[in-house]
């Protein structure tokens, strides 16, 4: 990975292991420091402490909605007589990212340190790990790591003389995106349909097996280590007051280097696209956050930085760090229906609105991108996704109709002029555009 950018050192609080040689292994992860705050760093703190620390650091979920992991914390209540879960969820299946699975690959005692940090600070004893189904490298790479942690004395019961004691379990999903949202997750943990719960209740209060739960992101707990090591203030000295720290963000489309970088949030966006090789062709936009998140134009990438406040000021969102930028040789309405497909394929089908509205969506896409449609055609896209918008149990609705109401908004004279061609030209546009793999 790139540990330098314009004279100044990168962060490293999560890529550090990245570039070790078998960083996976444990034997080599603890000769690199892993491990080494299960001592009086951890375990001669209280539960308050630990949750204050996470507080003041100012980490946010790095799963998408960027909330504050301190305050989420907070919500999980004390003394109710029921057992405390922890689940990280690394149901990695938002289209364009790759970031967790990186972390699984290249240092999973990270996450589990940062497992057992954040089970103490909760006072939990069972944790769960929800593994996308398709991730089988990274699945037996952290069932290896778990098994040395066991043999090591670093799970199970009295860790390191502790008196306390943490069993982690993996659990591997069936392939449904769906279950990227924490209750759908919950409920495919617990042997039911991967289909989301009304809330409230919350998670936090009755979770996993009607238990008070903590659901994480992997790079949330992955940050962990890092904070009770060096402190809460060094790890504000990157980012911006309301978006402190670093961030790994995954790269495709049209850039000379496309992969995942470990950067300071609040860093221009156009430079993030220089440190990832440069732009390939003149920019036309960027989608910023995975594909849920509204879609940039090169204006409105010039003026905004990559922090939760900065894309949000733009109107887009930081949500999962997947960026896909692309240059003017690219179709944005044959991106746009390839993300709608998507959406109607992965509709759990539980809300009609969802079930209906993202079918409908991806049909009206398919005639546009082929050239078939007419100009109500758009029009019609655009309020379909603007009536089914916030409609449903979870986003899921929502994740589609920021893509299409964007993506007409930003470039509508590109839908008007594929709805002017012929069927017989759209089709040979079509078989002589290139597309940034992200899209395809």
């Amino acid at each position: 990975m790139i540990r330098e950018w314009q004279g100044k050192e990168l962060p490293r609080v999560i890529s550090g292991r990245f570039d070790l040689d078998n960083g996976h292994l444990l034997d080599v992860a603890r000769a690199d420091g892993a491990y080494a705050t299960l001592g009086p760093d951890l375990f001669d703190k209280s539960q308050f402490e630990l949750i204050e620390m996470v507080m003041d650091s100012g980490l946010r979920g790095r799963g998408g909605a960027g909330f504050p992991t301190g305050m989420k914390w907070r919500f999980v209540p004390r003394g109710s007589g029921k057992p405390v879960y922890l689940v990280v969820n690394a149901d990695e299946s938002e289209p364009g990212t790759f970031k967790d699975r990186l972390i699984l690959e290249r240092d999973p005692h990270l996450l589990i340190e940062g497992m057992i940090i954040s089970s103490y600070a909760l006072g939990v004893r069972t944790a769960y790990i929800y593994v996308r189904g398709e991730m089988l490298p990274q699945i037996a790479n952290l069932n290896r790591a778990l098994k040395e942690c066991y043999d090591a004395g670093l799970l199970g019961e009295n860790i390191q003389g502790s008196g306390f004691s943490l069993d982690i379990y993996v659990h591997r999903g069936a392939g449904a995106y769906i279950c990227g949202e924490e209750t759908a997750l919950l409920n495919s943990l617990e042997g039911y349909k991967g289909q989301p719960r009304l809330k409230p209740p919350f998670p936090a209060v009755s979770g996993a097996f009607a238990s008070p739960t903590a659901v994480n992101n992997v790079e949330t707990i992955a940050a962990l280590p890092w904070i009770l090591k060096h402190g809460a203030q060094a790890y504000r000295q990157w980012g911006t007051e309301r978006s402190p720290g670093s961030k790994l963000f995954s790269i495709a489309g049209d850039v000379g280097k496309p992969g995942v970088y470990e950067i300071p949030l609040g860093m221009p966006m156009l430079e993030f696209f220089d440190l990832a090789g440069g732009m390939v062709g003149e920019l036309m936009g960027c989608i910023p956050g995975g594909s849920s998140a509204p879609v940039l134009n090169a204006e409105d990438c010039g003026k905004t930085t990559m922090d939760y406040e900065g894309l949000q000021s733009v109107g887009s969102m930081l949500g999962s760090g997947a960026v896909m930028p692309f240059n003017t040789t690219r179709d944005p309405v044959a991106i746009l229906n390839c993300l709608t497909r998507f959406y109607a394929h992965e509709s759990c089908g539980q809300c009609t609105p969802c079930r209906e509205g993202t079918g409908y969506a991806a049909r009206i896409l398919a005639k546009l991108s082929a050239g078939k449609g007419e100009m109500s055609d758009i029009d019609l896209a655009y309020d379909l996704a603007d009536n089914f918008e916030w409609t449903t149990i979870c986003p899921l609705a929502t994740a589609d109709a920021w893509p299409i109401k964007s993506f007409i908004s930003k470039f509508r004279d590109h839908f008007e002029k594929v709805t002017a061609q012929s069927p017989a030209n759209r089709e040979e546009a079509l078989l002589t555009a290139t597309f940034p793999g992200a899209f395809m």
